[in-house]
């Protein structure tokens, strides 16, 4: 029962560390080196793509154009991001400008001679795999890539989530103890005094017994 126990919490907190970490902001800093649009046609993977841009026609499920950013990071190492709008879905960064996002992108495309270094805002996985890219949500240059970057959405979304779940705990510790607790040891003390109950009437049988065969 310990191992079930310990085994379900982690599950548990492995998915919700999961939405977490896929959900809140990240940041990267890249160099850019093209933008491009693509026809994608979905698969399996259809859960981790956006809906089609805001007021365009709504149900292309099966493909769309999707545009893409293609960038390097300082290591040389490639990285790709998509560009689609979120409008008022899930998860909630209401972006609804996927084309003045594009453009900005695209001006700010440079060569490794002469880098523009970029902080791009996303949220999502990079998966070869499955090909899963992550969702550009802004795009601002900077001067350096060693430039420090203090996430200060998510230290305030984390702050307030690890208040909501401690103020639950503590008021979950308290109803126990007030209400859960007594109940089961009025429900233990019934039991107790059950046993005892039954344990004194086999012993006045026992001794009716021994007292017949006396006679």
């Amino acid at each position: 029962m310990f191992y079930v126990k310990w085994g379900f919490l982690i599950i548990v907190w492995s998915v919700i560390g999961g939405f977490l970490h896929y959900t809140l902001p990240q940041h990267d800093v890249v160099r850019i080196v093209n933008t491009e649009v693509q026809r994608v046609d979905f698969g399996a993977n259809s859960v981790f793509w956006a809906s089609g841009d805001t007021g365009s026609q709504a149900g292309a499920t099966v493909n769309r154009d999707v545009r893409f950013i293609e960038a390097f990071y300082e290591n040389d190492r490639p990285m790709v991001y998509r560009n689609e709008d979120t409008g008022w879905g899930w998860p909630p960064y209401f972006k609804l400008d996927s084309s003045n996002l594009q453009a900005e992108a695209r001006d700010l495309v440079s060569t490794k001679s002469a880098p523009q270094w970029v902080v791009i805002r996303h949220y999502g996985w990079r998966n070869e795999f499955l090909s899963i890219f992550p969702n550009a949500v802004e795009v601002r240059a900077v001067a350096q890539p060693d430039v420090r970057i203090v996430p200060w959405v998510n230290i305030v979304i984390l702050t307030l989530l690890a208040a909501f779940v401690w103020a639950v705990w503590v008021r979950w510790r308290r109803f126990r103890a007030a209400r859960i607790d007594p109940a089961l040891r009025e429900v233990a003390d019934s039991w107790e005094a059950a046993g005892d109950a039954v344990d004194d009437g086999r012993g006045r049988i026992r001794r009716w017994i021994a007292g017949l065969r006396g006679k």
